[in-house]
């Protein structure tokens, strides 16, 4: 049982809950404990492509660490939230309507290398603990800045206040940020409710099978 396994992720779970979740289904098929870890975090209200690696392959999580990833990410504008997503606090900022236009110009400022804050409620390590620890627990979080690069942003539909967006980026950018920083340029604020990793280098979603169905294979 030395395999690497695409997930379909659904919401409402989290990444650590899906591995617990295969790793029960591959001992009750192998009769015995079975290793098993993924190779990159998906909030728990995102979607998505989740690889996992099984026995021995576990060994080979470097090869995919470092790899580019796809998102198609929904972005709520006028509205900000203290996480960044649907599950923090909500608060309104402004009633401002943007054109498509202006829109589009403020999306392509954001392509190529640029510098990105890591949210306070990620999987950052602040000295020693978890940033969404930290954050949760009410401390002020300090956390570090990283040079990202986003290849391509792609507008796949506007309909005020609801921005939906394709967007190529490297390993280790946050889309909740960027949809974040998109928002503050257009002095709306704005706060991703839907994010689905569609491609984490040439592995797709497509070919990824569904969490319920993995389950029940």
């Amino acid at each position: 049982m030395d395999e690497v396994i695409l997930i379909d992720k659904p919401d409402g779970i989290t990444s650590f809950g899906v591995v617990a979740r295969v790793r029960r289904v591959l001992k009750e098929r192998v009769g015995s404990k079975v290793k098993v870890g993924h190779t990159g975090t998906l909030d728990p209200f995102a979607t998505g492509l989740l690889i996992l690696l099984a026995g021995k392959a576990t060994k080979r999580s470097n090869e995919f660490l470092k790899k580019d990833k796809e998102y198609e990410a929904e972005i709520f504008l006028g509205s900000t939230s203290t996480t960044g997503d649907p599950e923090g606090e909500i608060s309104q900022v402004s009633d401002k309507v943007p054109s498509l236009e202006e829109i589009e110009s403020v999306c392509s400022e954001f392509v190529g290398e640029i510098s990105q804050k890591v949210p306070a409620f990620s999987a950052v390590k602040i000295n020693g603990q978890r940033a969404y620890q930290l954050a949760r627990s009410g401390k002020e979080v300090d956390t570090p800045t990283r040079k990202v690069t986003i290849y391509s942003i792609e507008i796949l539909s506007y309909n005020y206040p609801v921005l939906k967006i394709k967007t190529f980026v490297s390993s280790g950018t946050y889309i909740r940020t960027l949809g974040e920083d998109i928002g503050a340029e257009l002095k709306t604020g704005a706060y991703l409710t839907a994010l689905r990793r569609t491609k984490i280098g040439d592995y797709s979603v497509s070919d990824a099978v569904k969490l319920d169905d993995f389950m029940n294979s």
